[in-house]
């Protein structure tokens, strides 16, 4: 199908202001016709596909394939690619068929590459000692594992070593141009990896990357944009002068509108405009949007950063040495600073400046608020926020990764053994302090921060239901199950019981991880392909594990004894208290969101009305009727379907 030159073929390209050092070195497709071969100077070793299709460009313009304008060296180009306007040169590189290139300055490999893989990425710590090497298959609960199991050296090397072969296998002095891509109007690219479907419109420089696009789910980078050592997965969207720099981008992911990031991590979904990173690891759904918010030396996951958002990892002592982390769902209030080191428990929300270190990862759902100065707590009450519940519906909409290959396995659930067993922690330790302290105490001293009385009293409540809640749900999802035949109850397996842990985004117990994480240690699991299957597997397995743990749970938390028999009564409490319970948060919910057609909230509206008439009209013409608003036609569902199941199973428990 390919063959060399003819005599007269190579008269036709040099009358068509075509050259060659060497004509010997250059074969031709069968088939191609060379007048759409013009203006090429060619070195090295180059084949040619032909070319017989064109390129319908906005605006109706037409351009047939073929190279025009250009120089290339060690270059093979396939089947109906445009190859046009080429400033400098295109060096050692395969160009698969249908591609379209056109007003670039210079594409080339030098020497041996990567192209990204294997570079080290400094998360968390900024001067170090977290380091994560980054590739074409990272997960975030690889990386996680990298960056925060360092307390177990052996480990670690392992998959050093796991992620240096690999990098071995994609280290080659050639690079690819795969099918279907688009390069047009870009400046430099170097050392970079481009893959099927991928478009680059613009781009300033791209070096020692890899863009890992596919034909379903391509990537885009558009103008201005800097990048070096880099990997981006497919579906992501690098936008608008965006500059990366020893950066991991997931599947799925926006950058635009000036962002800049260095030495961080991004997995799937997060979504990043205006502001700036340095050393973060961006799990799952990680949100900023603003100029003047800066992420710095944090652990976030299904995070939305307000604006002027802040956080300082360095005391003026050692150095920028210092770390935190946002467990996932955690959110900030705009102009909210955090002095590192601190642990901010998972659906909180941050406001004020907190400069005395807080931890409160074991009190989820609460609100961090400063008041001159000194950090108040207030456990648990973002589980009648009308925020939480909207967060939680939103994720999985959210989700824009195609459908097939997809590398994170998130876990949406508000709910799981990983935040209630931490809420479970928080109300023994509010109970303590209220009875320690007394009952009658204005304040209570927890940890950094302070704790009014009212607020304890609310956050022991809330999380009481709120654990009523879960033990419900697993109970009659259980009974759906075995078609409430109660023999069929209890468990076979203990495998889910004892703690959880958030591998950024993959919820599973530490009882399945740790014999894991020794697999891979022992050399058990030898690929980095293996190590994600099984990661994969524990989130496959997760509705099973978990019930494991919520009979567990079950027994300790209404006190029942686990060899007695499990009776249709105990089931009927438990529904009861469940549905109670989810009225009960269900119904918080409707009266916060309530709040948002408050006359307050009108504030703004009927701009040149002389009466409230015209502001009611212009709020109800702009926002709509808060008995029709669909979240809140949602909750009043959920009241009714939920009641109707609890009295279902309380009829056939009877």
């Amino acid at each position: 199908m390919y063959r060399l030159l003819t005599n007269t073929e190579i008269s036709q390209l040099e009358s068509q202001h075509c050259s060659a050092e060497d004509w010997s070195t250059i074969s031709i497709h069968s088939e191609l016709d060379l007048k759409y071969v013009r203006e090429v100077r060619f070195s090295g070793t180059c084949r040619l596909g032909k070319f017989e299709k064109s390129f319908l460009m906005p605006g109706g313009i037409r351009k047939h394939s073929g190279i025009f304008h250009a120089t290339l060296h060690n270059v093979g180009v396939g089947n109906d690619c445009c190859i046009e306007n080429i400033k400098n040169y295109i060096a050692n590189y395969d160009i698969e068929e249908d591609c379209f290139i056109e007003n670039c300055d210079i594409i080339l490999v030098d020497g041996e590459s990567s192209f990204g893989c294997g570079v080290e990425v400094s998360v968390l710590c900024e001067t170090g000692g977290r380091e994560v090497a980054i590739h074409d298959g990272l997960t975030a609960h690889e990386a996680y594992i990298t960056a925060m199991y360092r307390h177990r050296p052996m480990l670690i090397q392992r998959i050093k070593d796991m992620v240096a072969s690999h990098t071995t296998k994609r280290t080659s002095n050639r690079g690819t141009i795969a099918a279907h891509s688009t390069v047009v109007d870009t400046g430099y690219i170097k050392n970079v990896y481009i893959g099927p479907g991928a478009k680059i419109e613009g781009a300033g420089r791209l070096k020692n990357g890899s863009l890992m696009s596919r034909t379903d789910s391509p990537i885009h980078i558009g103008y201005g944009v800097i990048a070096d050592d880099f990997i981006v997965q497919d579906g992501s969207s690098i936008e608008d002068g965006t500059s990366l720099t020893r950066c991991f981008v997931g599947q799925a992911c926006t950058f635009k509108h000036g962002y800049s990031a260095s030495d961080s991590l991004f997995f799937c979904n997060c979504h990043e405009e205006n502001g700036e990173a340095c050393s973060i690891f961006a799990g799952p759904f990680t949100v900023t949007h603003h100029k003047s918010t800066l992420l710095i030396a944090g652990m976030f996951s299904f995070m939305n950063a307000g604006s002027g958002s802040n956080q300082s990892n360095h005391m003026y002592k050692l150095g920028p040495i210092h770390q935190g982390a946002m467990e996932r769902g955690a959110k900030t209030a705009s102009d909210s600073y955090i002095l590192w080191p601190a642990r901010i428990g998972a659906f909180s929300l941050v406001m004020g400046r907190h400069t005395t270190n807080p931890d409160t990862s074991d009190m989820p759902f609460s609100y961090l608020i400063e008041k001159d100065g000194v950090t108040y707590l207030a456990p648990a009450v973002a589980l009648r926020s009308v925020g939480t519940i909207r967060d939680a519906q939103k994720w999985p909409k959210r989700d824009k990764r195609h459908r097939e290959g997809r590398l994170d396995n998130v876990n949406f659930n508000l709910l799981s053994p990983y935040t209630i067993q931490k809420m479970q922690r928080g109300l023994k330790t509010l109970k303590q302090l209220k009875e320690i302290s007394g009952a009658t105490s204005d304040t209570y001293a927890y940890q950094s921060a302070r704790i009014t009385g009212s607020a304890m009293e609310k956050g022991i409540g809330l999380y009481t239901m709120a654990i009523n809640k879960f033990l419900g749900n697993s109970v009659i999802s259980r009974l759906e199950k075995v078609e409430g035949k109660l023999e069929l109850f209890r468990p076979t397996s203990e495998d889910g019981t004892g703690d959880w842990v958030d591998l950024c985004g993959l919820i599973a117990p530490k009882k399945l991880l740790v014999p894991l994480l020794d697999k891979i240690q022992n050399g058990e699991i030898a690929s980095l392909e293996d190590v994600n299957a099984e990661l994969s597997a524990l989130h496959q397995n997760y509705y099973d594990l978990e019930w494991q743990w919520a009979y567990r749970t079950m027994l300790d938390f209404y006190g029942m004894d686990e060899n007695s028999e499990i009776t249709s009564a105990m089931l009927s409490d438990i529904i009861s208290k469940w549905k109670e319970s989810v009225i009960g948060l269900d119904q918080m919910l409707w009266k916060d969101a309530r709040k948002e057609f408050s006359l307050s909230a009108r504030t703004g509206f009927g701009f040149d009305g002389q009466d409230s008439t015209v502001q009611t009209l212009d709020f109800s013409e702009v926002r709509g009727q808060f008995e029709s608003n669909p979240f809140v036609m949602a909750v009043e569902e959920h009241i009714r379907t939920k009641s109707a199941l609890a009295e279902k199973w309380l009829a056939i428990l009877h």
